[in-house]
Order: C-alpha cells, then structure tokens, then sequence
C-alpha cells in the first residue's frame, strides 16, 4: 500500500498491552503498544488508560508521519511458521526422549504437549 497515513496505521491490530500498577503514589494502569517503542500511557482506571494509549498512538504515528519515520507494523500470523531450533543440554535431551518413549509419543509431540500446559 502505498499511501498509509494516519487511519491506515491506527486500523492495523497493533499488541496493546495493558496492567494494573501499585506503587507509592497510587493504584493506575499502564499501557504500552509492543511494536511501537516509546508509545505509551496510563490511566487510573483500564477504560482510561486504553482511550490515554490510543491518544497517545494519534501523537506518535503523526510525528512518524510527518518527519518519514518508519513505523513497524504487527507481525501476521503468516508470519510464523510454527517451527523453531532450541538447544537444550545432551542430558535434558536424553531426558526428554526417555519420558516421550515413556508416553509413546515422538519427541516433538511430547515437547509440544509440555509447552503448551
């Protein structure tokens, strides 16, 4: 796409991530959107803090907007491939082959049964 101004990047399904903080001040919340470093807001309730964070999102993408900053976008799901290489010590190898011989399942069905509990 070659025009994406402000609508266009306020559309995409960017990670906004937002949690309860206690500190000596007071009870607030804090929000950040993952791929844009910097943009963040707070708000003493969650509704406040979302409305804060999208406010705060219109201030960063204009800037971006206007000095041609690049603006990272969300990663699709198409993105991964639902593979990854992982090291692990020979013992916790021999391990982890033992208890899936165990389980009679092949090493990648075990492993991806204890991840994903």
């Amino acid at each position: 796409m070659a025009n994406k101004d402000l609508a266009y990047y306020l559309a995409l399904p960017y990670t906004i991530q937002i949690r309860p903080v206690k500190d000596e001040s007071r009870d607030y919340f804090f929000a950040t959107v993952a791929e844009l470093d910097g943009c963040q807001s707070n708000g003493d309730t969650f509704a406040e803090a979302y409305e804060s964070l999208r406010e705060a999102m219109v201030g960063y993408l204009e800037v971006k907007l206007e000095y041609g900053d690049v603006i990272p976008e969300p990663i699709g799901e198409d993105e991964y491939s639902g593979k990854f290489n992982l090291r692990v010590p020979k013992s916790l190898h021999r391990l982890l082959v033992e208890r899936a011989a165990a389980e009679s399942v092949s090493l990648n069905q075990y492993c991806l049964y204890k991840l994903s509990r």
